[in-house]
C-alpha cells in the first residue's frame, strides 16, 4: 500500500493511504449506448465504432457476410416477451458468438460511414488515475453454448498500431449468469492507477468487445449496451492548519463515501494498530477533519474507506 506524506508545521505529520476510494469522473465514449444511428428495428451501420476486418478464413458463403455479425437494434415495446427492461435509451448491438468478431474505438478509429478517424475519443491513461470500463451484456442469444467466451478490454495502440491490451475481463455465458433475455448484466474491466513508467502512461484510450470463442463452440450471439467509462484518483488529505492546539484537514474523495480516519505516532506501524480518531461521511466531496488533541509530537493521519 503507498503512502504519500506531507509534512506540515509544529511536528505534525498527515499521511494519505489510498485505500479504494476514489475521487471519480465519467469520460465522454461516443455512441456510448448505440443509440445512432436510429433504426426502426435492426441495422449493420453503428456510428464511432470500428468492425474487425474479416479473416482471410470465413467463408460468407454460409449464410451471413461478415459485416452482418455485428450490428444494432431497436429494443421491442415494453410488455413484449423480449422486452430488454434495463436497455439504456432505445437501442443495444449484438455480436455474433464467431472467433475475431469484434466492435473497437479508439482517437484513431474509423467507422462504416467516416474512411477517416474523427478523433471523437480523446481520453488518455493519465499518471495518477484509475479507469473502468463498465458494459451491460447479456448472453445465451441463438441457442448460445455455456462456456462461450467474450473478452470486454480497453487498450493503447503500440508503434505499430496494433491495440496493445492494458486489462480486459472474460464473460462466460451461462444459463446462472443470463437466466433471461430480458436484462443486462454489468460487467466491469479495471485499470490500477497508471504510473509514470507503465507503456500506456498518456497514450490514448480504447475500448474493445471481442469474441473469443473457438471453431468448436461458435454460434448463437451477445447483446451489449451501455458502455460506461469513469477515470478517477486517490483520495486525499490537504489544506493542513494546527490553531490553538487544534488540527485540521480536508479529507477530499467521491462524494457520499465514508471513511475511517485514523492517527499514530508511528507511521510504519501496520494500519490497524492506527487508532481512530473519528469516522466521517464525505457528503460533497470534500470534508473538514478535526484532532482536538494534536499533540507537539509527531502526528500521522490516513483515511481508511468503510465497505
Amino acid at each position: 500500500m503507498s503512502r504519500h506524506f506531507v509534512a506540515l508545521a509544529a511536528g505534525i505529520v498527515a499521511v494519505t493511504v489510498p485505500s479504494g476510494a476514489l475521487l471519480a469522473g465519467t469520460l465522454s465514449v461516443p455512441n456510448a449506448s448505440f443509440e445512432s444511428p436510429v433504426t426502426p428495428f435492426v441495422s449493420t451501420q453503428i456510428d464511432a465504432w470500428q468492425k474487425a476486418p474479416k479473416p482471410a478464413w470465413y467463408d460468407e458463403g454460409g449464410g451471413f457476410f461478415w459485416d452482418q455479425l455485428a450490428g444494432l437494434f431497436k429494443n421491442t415495446p415494453a410488455g413484449s416477451a423480449d422486452h430488454i427492461e434495463n436497455c439504456d435509451g432505445a437501442q443495444a448491438i449484438w455480436l455474433f458468438a464467431v472467433p475475431e468478431v469484434a466492435l473497437f474505438q479508439d482517437y484513431d478509429s474509423v467507422d462504416w460511414n467516416d474512411p477517416s478517424p474523427s478523433h471523437a475519443f480523446d481520453a488518455r491513461f493519465e499518471v495518477g488515475k484509475s479507469y473502468r470500463l463498465t458494459v451491460g451484456v447479456i448472453g445465451t442469444g441463438g441457442n448460445m453454448l455455456e462456456g462461450v467466451p467474450l473478452k470486454l478490454g480497453l487498450y493503447y495502440r503500440d508503434a505499430d498500431g496494433d491495440p496493445a491490451i492494458v486489462a480486459s475481463t472474460t464473460v462466460t455465458n451461462s444459463a446462472a449468469v443470463f437466466p433471461n433475455r430480458n436484462h443486462f448484466v454489468d460487467f466491469a474491466v479495471a485499470v490500477p492507477t497508471v504510473q509514470a513508467g507503465d507503456a500506456w502512461a498518456g497514450q490514448h484510450i480504447g475500448v474493445r468487445f471481442l469474441s473469443t470463442v473457438g471453431a468448436a463452440m461458435q454460434g448463437g450471439f451477445w447483446d451489449l449496451d451501455n458502455v460506461r467509462l469513469a477515470a478517477s484518483s486517490p483520495p486525499t488529505l490537504s489544506g493542513p492548519a494546527v490553531a490553538g492546539g487544534q488540527f485540521q484537514f480536508t479529507l477530499q474523495s467521491e462524494p457520499g463515501l465514508a471513511f475511517d480516519i485514523l492517527t499514530t505516532s508511528d507511521p510504519a506501524a501496520p494500519v490497524t494498530e492506527w487508532t481512530r480518531l473519528t469516522t466521517v461521511t464525505n457528503a460533497t466531496g470534500n470534508a473538514l477533519v478535526t484532532d482536538t488533541n494534536a499533540l507537539a509530537a509527531g502526528r500521522f493521519y490516513t483515511a481508511r474507506q468503510l465497505p
